[in-house]
């Protein structure tokens, strides 16, 4: 199957677009007073799915600037991660395993993150094409902040994801020639995308 590679010019779009989520993200955070500092948790061992062949093809565009000893390396960690997601999942829980992309607490391929590795934290809300809005609270530290300053009648800023998500499906929408209809849906974790390879383009299905 052909790889389906990122062009440069939707590489910088995706960066713009990063951009922009990690300005959002620190106006919330800034306005409810919220930092990772000194946090006993890590979010980089919650259980995160991705839909979206265009930051599916961005992470290999990071991974591929990494040492081939390293990228080996990753690849180890990722197959350790579907493991033991797997044993989770056979025992009916939700896998709650380190990112393979963590290393002594940090992400290495930090500018490469993907969009819910970037939101996951503040409130943030989402409207789906059918109209109904989902609400995500952010993190438990997060979440203790907003409760308190409910208390006193302070209203909670979010992040609006909607429009983020709107501009990554237009990217998607180029990425795959106008062609989304033709590819499977994606649900895969950073670890699948790992050890699955770049994306590709999909065989067609032979008539009978």
């Amino acid at each position: 199957m052909k790889e389906l590679v990122l062009p440069e010019h939707l590489a910088e779009k995706m960066e713009q677009l990063y951009q922009q989520m990690e300005k959002d993200y620190s106006n919330v955070a800034r306005a409810l007073e919220f930092s990772c500092e000194g946090c006993p948790d890590n979010c980089c061992d919650s259980y995160f799915q991705h839909h979206t062949y265009a930051e599916w093809a961005y992470l290999w565009h990071g991974l591929r600037q990494m040492p081939q000893e390293k990228q080996d390396q990753i690849r180890g960690w990722a197959e350790t991660y579907i493991a033991e997601c797997r044993k989770a999942e056979d025992k009916g829980e939700r896998p709650q395993v380190m990112c393979p992309l963590n290393e002594e607490g940090l992400c290495i391929l930090y500018a490469h993150r993907l969009l819910v590795c970037r939101t996951h934290g503040v409130p943030a809300r989402m409207r789906r094409p059918d109209g109904k809005v989902m609400p995500f609270p952010g993190c438990f530290r997060c979440q203790d902040i907003v409760e308190e300053r409910e208390k006193t009648g302070l209203k909670t800023p979010h992040v609006e994801r909607t429009p983020l998500l709107m501009e990554l499906v237009k990217v998607e929408d180029e990425f795959l020639e106008h062609k989304r209809h033709m590819y499977p849906r994606l649900k895969l974790t950073i670890a699948e995308m790992i050890v699955n390879g770049p994306p590709s383009i999909p065989t067609p299905h032979c008539e009978r």
